[in-house]
């Protein structure tokens, strides 16, 4: 999957072969092939492997104060500033969540992956609810709120030089999350 990641990062969606893949792996193409029937195929490996990374690395365990968890996941997903190595993640990422608009298998794994978000999400909304952090509001509602604001920076961020956006967005998300989950202005 490593190897995927870097043959990505260096070709491109366009102009990815398994050849690519093999080289950065340091086997051979039929190698690949015994395992994946096609580039597609191994790059719908490559996103399920992304999800289960995603999971660890953003969806982690509560700290016990849900404005902090959400907090959390808006650092961990649009961070201020990128260092490379996020850098390079956010534009392999957001290439194929383009090919998702045709690819219906793409469209699968990046369906799941924001599932995957808004759960975790609507979660934590509930708890903040229980625990009367927050007051009563549709966790849905809320979570898809989060996750297509969040998504649509991610995007802008990969495929413009709006460098100032995301800390804008941060702070919209901020105030949002403040006013409809505690209602404060």
């Amino acid at each position: 999957m490593d190897a995927t990641f870097r043959a990505m990062l260096e070709h491109g969606y366009n102009d990815l072969s398994i050849a690519d893949i093999a080289d950065e792996f340091e086997m051979s193409k039929s190698s690949l092939y015994y395992h994946y029937d096609s580039k597609d195929d191994l790059l719908v490996s490559f996103l399920s492997f992304a999800s289960d990374r995603f999971e660890e690395d953003v969806l982690t365990a509560p700290t016990g104060d849900p404005m902090t968890d959400l907090e959390h996941v808006v650092e961990k997903l649009l961070p201020l500033e990128l260092d490379e190595e996020r850098r390079a993640i956010q534009t392999v990422m957001s290439e194929l969540r383009s090919q998702a608009v045709t690819n219906a298998a793409f469209r699968e794994q990046f369906t799941d992956i924001d599932d995957l978000l808004v759960a975790h999400l609507r979660v934590v909304v509930e708890r903040g609810i229980e625990d009367g952090s927050f007051r009563e509001v549709d966790s849905t509602r809320v979570a898809e709120h989060v996750v297509a604001t969040l998504n649509g920076a991610r995007v802008a961020r990969a495929t413009t030089n709006r460098t100032g956006a995301p800390a804008a967005v941060r702070v919209s998300l901020a105030s949002y999350l403040d006013t409809v989950l505690r209602g404060r202005r």
